[in-house]
């Protein structure tokens, strides 16, 4: 066993030779390593969210489990917060994040809000997940479908790839909507998409009635729900990460594997945090209009009956 000093804090390394990605050659000591060099562009977009873990005793490809609750064995300078039956682990510091790379926990699953504000999420989600048969150019063809009719609405929006098969657009909105506004105004984005690309689009929940068309997932944004966060590494063979990427690199055909852990570093110290605009005030967006017209729909429906 070795320790770091992280922080102040004492981090104790067991196994570092224990091997994580067998295909990349990235041990446990590599990992962690890694992980303090993406810390930067970690910790501000983790900061004070409920985090789930997923940790892989044996590395990738070996079996996993969900860890919501911070187990009792852990460090008591870990921040923590209480959320109904859990005590979940606040990602909020570098030797937090170190000994999370020493628990082999492979991927960060974080909360749509902040603890402080536990009701309001910080962002929309657009979760664009393929069915079954489709390529991830279909993916990047929805994606630049909607992102065309949110700038025809003056909605800036930000986007990056989940790490697997998905891409994942962001709008900020700065903790403006509680939920039950938010679930809203996704449920009507998704609505109006599925029926203006009835062939490309569906928000069918079950899976065998999508056939080949992608799933928008507006109701995966929701208080106690979880979503890959930026910047997490994937338990893939290619030691994947999900990348902020601009909508100019999507026009011009991403793929999910071309960001990972051996290169993720570089393209941050050449590229910038392109998800720091979420954390601004300054970008924040203006939703009303679409509750305005949602309430306006529902009022003349009433009517109507």
């Amino acid at each position: 066993m070795n320790d770091l000093m992280v922080d102040g804090n004492r981090v104790r390394i067991t196994n570092p030779e224990k091997m994580l990605w067998p295909e990349l050659g990235i041990r446990k000591i590599d990992y962690i390593t890694k992980l303090i060099e993406l810390a930067p562009y970690i910790l501000p977009h983790a900061r004070d969210r409920l985090l789930t873990a997923i940790r892989y005793p044996d590395g990738e490809g070996g079996k996993s489990f969900f860890q919501k609750s911070t187990p009792d064995y852990a460090p008591e300078w870990l921040e923590k917060a209480e959320w109904r039956e859990h005590r979940y682990t606040l990602l909020n510091s570098l030797s937090t994040l170190a000994w999370l790379g020493n628990q082999a926990a492979l991927e960060f699953h974080t909360g749509f809000n902040r603890v402080r504000k536990e009701n309001y999420p910080t962002d929309l989600v657009f979760d664009l997940d393929p069915s079954e048969g489709q390529e991830f150019e279909d993916v990047i063809e929805v994606a630049l479908d909607i992102h065309e009719t949110l700038m025809g609405l003056n909605i800036q929006s930000w986007i990056k790839t989940s790490g697997a098969t998905g891409l994942q657009i962001y709008i900020p909105i700065g903790q403006r909507y509680d939920y039950n506004a938010a679930r809203k105004i996704n449920e009507f984005f998704g609505r109006y998409f599925s029926q203006k690309y009835p062939q490309k689009i569906t928000i069918e929940r079950m899976v065998k009635k999508r056939g080949h068309r992608l799933y928008f997932d507006y109701l995966q944004m929701w208080n106690g729900k979880t979503i890959t966060m930026v910047y997490s590494p994937r338990a893939t063979p290619k030691g994947t990460v999900s990348m902020p990427v601009s909508w100019e690199e999507v026009r011009m055909g991403i793929r999910p594997e071309d960001f990972h852990l051996l290169n993720a570093a570089s393209r941050l110290k050449e590229k910038g945090d392109l998800f720091q605009p979420l954390l601004l005030q300054e970008n924040v967006q203006n939703m009303d209009f679409i509750l305005e017209h949602i309430n306006q729909e529902k009022n003349s429906q009433m009517t109507e009956k």
